[in-house]
């Protein structure tokens, strides 16, 4: 059953040097005709039942949501409203540039019903902001803010990066501390990682790009996860933490495995077992879609052993872990039967613990999570 939707906005008026997600600059593009195509697709969701039960979360990403003008989200909104069935205690997120997230465009999105903003911060360090291609200033991070609460939000998160070329643990503990002084329920913090096809990847291969070595990075990951502790904003993910009641509920969504909608170009979903992504280019994503079509990529039935594989990598993401009886409810065969030997070696490694009838990653797993995610795929 699907609990959740994505919708990809592809719009940027600034490209960030580190970002390889499917973007487009903002200028020249038809986005009145692609919001248009947004809530087409949407409607054949609905015609196809898949949007009969009422969604538990939506998540306006991109791009950037809030490239779009007023009355653009408010159309956006709209088509939301009109094919999207929603739950009484429905999270609806928007992501957010602080420079582009005005006054006028909070009070449409709040509105509209959106209840919850994640702002991309990244860094309160001006250097390090002007290296990654933003454009935001500190002073817009404080006015947006302000704005949001004026306006009604309470649920607020930010996304802040660290392991940046040449960030410093100084700089790196002084974004902590400013970004503290916000009081937030919510923060998620990421490591850098460099991707091809972006700016950083170009400086990269030709030895033009400061990276920070790898006991840097972990130390920062530390100082994180203390810092967090420190003020109550529990662990619940890797890279994610939250006061009670203030979890991510939509990222939960793909943490546990469960069915969501992704709608827009180069969006990605899970219905009725398969996963499917949607064609990048606009004018490619829209053209299907002008004739009753979904504009389809690709589609891939997930077999049983590619669910038990994905049960395992991102539920071990969570610091709450894979519970083993849910695991045996939902594919009939035990965790041990399954993983047994893998479990056991990586008990021995310290990587993993099993408490309370759950499986996770211990705090020393958690630096080397990928590496635990990567012995769960059956050969």
């Amino acid at each position: 059953m699907v609990k959740g939707l994505y919708i990809h906005i592809p719009f940027c008026h600034q490209i960030c040097h580190y970002c390889d997600f499917n973007k487009v600059f903002f200028k020249d593009q038809p986005v009145d005709a692609y919001i248009d195509s947004l809530g087409k697709e949407l409607a054949l969701w609905k015609l196809e039942g898949a949007l009969d039960q009422p969604l538990e979360t939506i998540f306006l990403g991109g791009g950037t949501p809030t490239s779009l003008d007023p009355d653009q989200l408010e159309k956006l909104l709209g088509y939301i409203h009109e094919y999207v069935p929603m739950a009484e205690n429905l999270e609806w997120t928007s992501e957010a540039n602080p420079d582009e997230l005005t006054k006028e465009k909070m009070e449409v999105l709040f509105a509209g019903g959106v209840n919850r903003l994640s702002m991309g911060v990244q860094t309160f360090d001006a250097d390090l902001l002007q290296r990654l291609g933003r454009t935001h200033s500190n002073q817009d991070v404080h006015r947006a803010v302000k704005e949001a609460r004026e306006v009604g939000f309470t649920n607020i998160s930010f996304d802040l990066m660290y392991g940046l070329p040449g960030q410093t643990m100084a700089q790196w503990e002084d974004t902590l501390k400013q970004a503290f002084a916000f009081d937030l329920p919510h923060f998620s913090a990421y490591s850098l990682i460099i991707e091809p096809k972006t700016v950083f990847y170009n400086l990269m291969t030709k030895g033009k790009l400061n990276t920070v070595t790898e006991d840097l990075e972990a130390d920062m990951y530390e100082r994180l996860m203390a810092e967090m502790e420190q003020r109550g904003l529990k662990q619940y993910e890797i890279s994610n933490f939250g006061r009670p009641g203030f979890q991510s509920r939509h990222n939960l969504i793909y943490w546990d495995n469960e069915e969501y909608i992704g709608a827009g170009a180069g969006a990605h979903g899970y219905v009725r077992g398969i996963r499917y992504s949607n064609v990048g280019p606009l004018k490619k994503y829209m053209g299907p879609l002008d004739e009753g079509n979904r504009p389809l990529l690709s589609t891939h039935e997930v077999p049983m052993n590619e669910q038990m594989e994905e049960e395992m990598f991102l539920g071990l993401r969570k610091t709450a872990g894979v519970s083993l009886a849910h695991f045996q409810e939902k594919f009939g065969r035990s965790l041990e039967e399954v993983y047994g030997e893998i479990i056991a070696a990586e008990i021995g490694k310290k990587n993993l613990a099993i408490e309370e009838g759950r499986i996770k990653l211990t705090k020393h797993g958690r630096f080397v999570g990928n590496e635990v995610f990567e012995k769960f795929l059956l050969a």
